[in-house]
């Protein structure tokens, strides 16, 4: 079967980064240009997953807006003819198939994978935590979906 989904934990209280994160999610924070969650979407995407769930908390508003479209914002662009923005801004609305899960409390890595269980079912799936930055020619992910293929079974991968 095919890995299709892919799970986002994302309700943490984000304490190792306060006060930056004090009021804003730190999977928000910018690594240059982008939000960190962006660039774990577009290694998920680039891998082949079709279906993301992120899993969310209290205050993580600002993760779900930054996926959605900002009609408001794009009419702007448009009036302004920066049409280049306003294609990178449609394109965050449209990377992928992304829904939203709320844990209620924070209770940990593995309860937040848990509270997704529905939507992944019996079907294989990832786990994508922002932790590490990892450069490659071939995604991170799809390394893992490879091994994964080849022997149909659970794959982990961590730094040194």
């Amino acid at each position: 079967m095919k890995v299709r989904k892919a799970i986002i934990p994302a309700a943490g209280l984000g304490t190792r980064f306060l006060p930056a994160t004090k009021a804003q999610p730190k999977e928000m924070l910018p690594i240059v240009d982008k939000p960190t969650i962006q660039y774990i979407v577009e290694e998920a995407v680039a891998a082949g997953i079709e279906d993301i769930i992120i899993v969310s908390g209290r205050g993580k508003r600002a993760i779900e807006d930054h996926f959605d479209k900002s009609y408001e914002l794009e009419e702007t662009l448009a009036h302004k003819e920066k049409y280049e923005i306003l294609e990178e801004v449609q394109s965050i609305s449209n990377i992928a198939n992304i829904h939203y899960i709320r844990q209620k409390e924070p209770k940990g890595l593995g309860h937040a994978i848990a509270c997704a269980s529905r939507f992944i079912g019996d079907e294989p799936f990832a786990v994508l935590l922002g932790d590490d930055i990892v450069e490659s020619d071939t995604p991170c992910l799809k390394q893992l979906i490879d091994v994964y293929n080849r022997y149909h079974s659970s794959v982990v991968a961590f730094s040194l």
